[in-house]
């Protein structure tokens, strides 16, 4: 690992190893600067995939840490709405030279304000509430802030922030206190979202320092409570040094589809077929397992990869070992052009995990051998 030294907010010093004693084969001595401005980090020289960031160590959390669980409906979501917002960062912030931070500028003070009713906070951002007795409640669009913060390095070896992303997460289904469900239509969300993202950006522009920082904008749709798959980015936009608003609006044309679907998904049939007849010969041949249940991960109508967990009743070893067997073969004829994992869980927890990236050659694992 590489050693820099930091000032917190903006920028890192570059610590040479020849400099420092070695406290064994992987690692260095890394100095804590006393001075309030200075603090060592570190940066991984690995980087498992292109599409990966490399991660600033010790690793910060964000300043708004644990309100992500209890704003977001299910672990589905809060997972994609991190995971999805990294994917529209990569689109300006390259991987190669973009180093990731959690975000450290909307602390939770900051991020609870934003989120109120504006009836209760006059810089809440969600519409105030209702009164009178017969008034009708109105929705809470904006229900989580995500911020991710990307640094890179400068000729003088220096590490700076140099973009931020903001996912806002929002409600298609709003949840009164009387227990009344009130699904949202998109349009509405749409407007309202991007209403939100320029206010946002509007903030963060008036901060100190923050002037000339790159900003990019996610509009999330998280799922319903009770959901099993979860939501999606459906809207993008940038604001470049220097502009006070987010332009350029992009549909994200990303979708997680549940399979076996139902039969009215038009645009799924083909793989949907493909999928049952994977299931039918799972049936057939080992009818003793629970349930087949993929989630295929569509971008620009195109699946990109599928997950599939099964949950079966065996309790013998080679029973496993044949089921993983006989499913590495059929993942192979079924799916050879899409990256898959498959899951084979029982009671006792995890049993067997298939990965198979397209057109490469599988990687098997039974727990336990």
């Amino acid at each position: 690992m590489k050693r820099f030294l930091a000032v917190p907010g903006m920028a890192a010093v570059l610590l040479l190893g020849g400099c420092l004693p070695s406290i064994g084969p992987d690692k260095e001595e890394v100095i804590q600067e006393n001075e309030k401005v200075e603090e060592t980090v570190m940066i991984p020289d690995v980087q498992l995939k292109d599409e990966f960031y490399r991660t600033l160590l010790p690793f910060k959390k964000s300043a708004s840490r644990g309100l992500v669980v209890n704003n977001i409906y299910t672990k589905y979501d809060v997972q994609e709405s991190e995971e999805g917002l990294m994917r529209l960062s990569a689109q300006h912030f390259d991987p190669k030279n973009h180093f990731f931070q959690e975000g450290q500028y909307i602390d939770k003070d900051t991020a609870n304000t934003w989120l109120a009713r504006s009836s209760n906070n006059e810089a809440g951002l969600n519409p105030p509430e209702a009164k009178g007795e017969d008034a009708e409640e109105q929705p809470i669009y904006l229900a989580h802030i995500l911020e991710q913060n990307y640094l890179t390095m400068t000729d003088d070896r220096k590490v700076h922030l140099s973009g931020i992303s903001i996912g806002l997460a929002l409600n298609s289904v709003y949840y009164s206190r009387d227990g009344k469900q009130t699904t949202i239509p998109d349009k509405e969300l749409e407007k309202k979202g991007m209403d939100m993202a320029e206010i946002i950006v509007s903030r963060l522009r008036a901060k100190e320092g923050f002037a000339d920082i790159p900003i990019v904008v996610g509009l999330f749709k998280q799922e319903k409570r009770n959901s099993i798959v979860p939501g999606t980015y459906f809207a993008t936009a940038y604001a470049d040094k220097g502009k006070a608003a987010p332009s350029g609006w992009k549909v994200v044309n990303e979708q997680y589809v549940l399979l076996p679907a139902s039969s009215d998904i038009e645009n799924y049939r083909e793989i949907n077929t493909t999928f049952n007849k994977f299931k039918q010969d799972i049936d057939k041949f080992f009818p003793s397992f629970v349930n087949v249940i993929g989630t295929g991960f569509f971008k620009e109508d195109r699946m990109q990869s599928l997950q599939i967990n099964i949950p079966v009743q065996f309790f013998g070893k080679t029973e496993i070992i044949g089921f993983t067997q006989f499913l590495t073969d059929h993942v192979k004829k079924y799916f050879p052009n899409i990256d898959i994992e498959v899951s084979i869980t029982t009671v006792n927890g995890p049993e067997a995990l298939i990965v198979k990236k397209a057109g490469e050659k599988e990687f098997v694992h039974i727990y336990g051998y």
